[in-house]
């Protein structure tokens, strides 16, 4: 029921009010006692928010309604508020028609595996344990037009906790989510704001939700065309956040990821990265002697590697980064501020990553139906072919010239390809060895 990032599929399909009713339930039966709840900008979020408060007021729990928020706002408020969990409306950076339901811990970490699993448990099971009448659990709305309590209390602390310039000229694309606490914050420091797509509409018309290259055109566009220091682009959710230059040039995760590493890391300190990370962080660790820590791919593992003592900072090349110190989830609008904060101190993003080696990758997915059973099968041929293989999330294959993974996607019907290599006819060559791989898998598995 839950992948890498929690419940997530096309409404009425995958994702239905029944299922958000249940899930509900589940969550109070379990011991949550007082759960914060909040949703991205999707239509769907207002019925599957409904259901889900009416299953978990059903089974006793009182429920914090923050309304329509970012992803990371909905988490910090879980801790504050002294909640035993809290629950995300929302798909991320999936496509409109998608929506989803993440769990947060106490702490504002998104629930593991473990949790997860009893959670799917107790809803399979329907073995849920209603309130009775004079028990059944409140529900408290705080949302209102100009914005919660949660939102201002998050920008509060992004100005506080990072020593925002005030002279930076940043472009800042919400994506029609609902990442707005960043451009806030950064006004509030006495930056020029520029924002794109800033009226929040889960059909995403500005462009789709993910913010890849393909899809950020137009901050680039904006970014080059005026005199703009970087741009900040966000997802639907804002948990994730990735940035523009100066040149108006989109910046590679995997880049952003070594600058940010070796921004918190120092030596003898680890850096929690997952299975599909470029050798570019690693090396970029190594100048201040310390590592990186792999996990498997999703924010939920990174952040719990991140939890652990010596580990200074965790982050995903999609767009994740975790500052442990400071907040157990993904939040897209710190990055935002601690990147803005780091282009103020050195000057220029463009030359920062210029500096950064660059290592030739290749990502790309196939789409598949039978994603399990074709790992599975590549794993097989793998462990046959080669010596140094991998298991810790799909198949890693570490060659002398390079490594490649194939690994099936936690939220989508796809297997997804990663190889690289410091040398572009290798990383060409590795690619075309995995994607070959999972064509011969594929075939097996029909």
């Amino acid at each position: 029921m839950f992948g890498t990032s929690g419940v997530r599929g096309p409404v009425g399909e995958a994702v239905t009010a029944d299922l958000a009713l249940d899930v509900g339930r589940a969550l109070a039966t379990d011991g949550a006692e007082t759960v914060v709840v909040g949703r991205d900008a999707r239509d769907s979020g207002r019925m599957l928010t409904r259901a889900l408060v009416a299953g978990l007021t059903e089974c006793g729990a009182n429920v914090i309604d923050v309304g329509v928020e970012a992803t990371p706002t909905v988490a910090r408020a879980v801790a504050r508020e002294d909640a035993d969990a809290g629950v995300v409306v929302t798909a991320s950076h999936n496509p409109a028609p998608d929506n989803g339901i993440k769990l947060w811990t106490a702490s504002g970490r998104a629930f593991g595996d473990e949790r997860n699993d009893r959670i799917a448990e107790i809803v399979e099971a329907e073995a849920f344990e209603f309130a009775g009448h004079d028990a059944i659990g409140t529900a408290e709305q705080r949302e209102t037009e100009i914005g919660g309590d949660a939102r201002r209390r998050h920008e509060r602390a992004l100005r506080e906790g990072v020593p925002l310039p005030d002279d930076l000229s940043v472009v800042v694309d919400l994506g029609n989510g609902v990442g707005r606490v960043t451009a806030d914050a950064l006004h509030a420091a006495g930056c020029d704001v520029e924002t794109l797509n800033g009226q929040r509409d889960g059909r995403f018309p500005g462009r789709p939700s993910e913010p890849t290259a393909a899809n950020c055109e137009t901050a680039c566009e904006v970014a080059a065309a005026t005199d703009a220091d970087l741009g900040i682009v966000h997802d639907g959710d804002a948990d994730r956040m990735m940035a523009v230059d100066e040149r108006g040039r989109f910046v590679a995760g995997d880049a952003l990821l070594a600058l940010f590493a070796r921004r918190e890391a120092s030596a003898g300190d680890r850096v929690a990265v997952p299975v599909d990370t470029s050798l570019l962080v690693a090396d970029a660790l190594a100048e201040v002697g310390a590592e990186v820590t792999y996990t498997p791919v999703g924010d939920a593992y990174v952040a719990a590697e991140a939890a652990k003592p010596g580990v200074a900072f965790g982050g995903e090349p999609s767009g994740a980064w975790i500052w442990p110190e400071r907040t157990p989830c993904p939040d897209g609008p710190l990055a935002a501020c601690v990147l803005t904060a780091l282009v103020g101190s050195e000057g220029s993003l463009a030359a920062m990553v210029d500096d950064l080696p660059e290592y030739p990758i290749r990502r790309d997915s196939v789409r598949t139906d039978a994603k399990a059973a074709v790992v599975e099968r590549v794993a097989e041929v793998a462990a046959a072919e080669y010596e140094d293989v991998s298991s810790l999330d799909g198949v890693r294959v570490e060659t002398d010239a390079g490594w490649f993974l194939v690994r099936a996607s936690g939220t989508e019907p796809l297997v997804r390809i990663t190889a690289e290599a410091r040398d572009e006819g290798d990383a060409e060559a590795l690619f075309k060895t995995a994607r070959d791989l999972i064509e011969r898998a594929a075939n097996d598995a029909s």
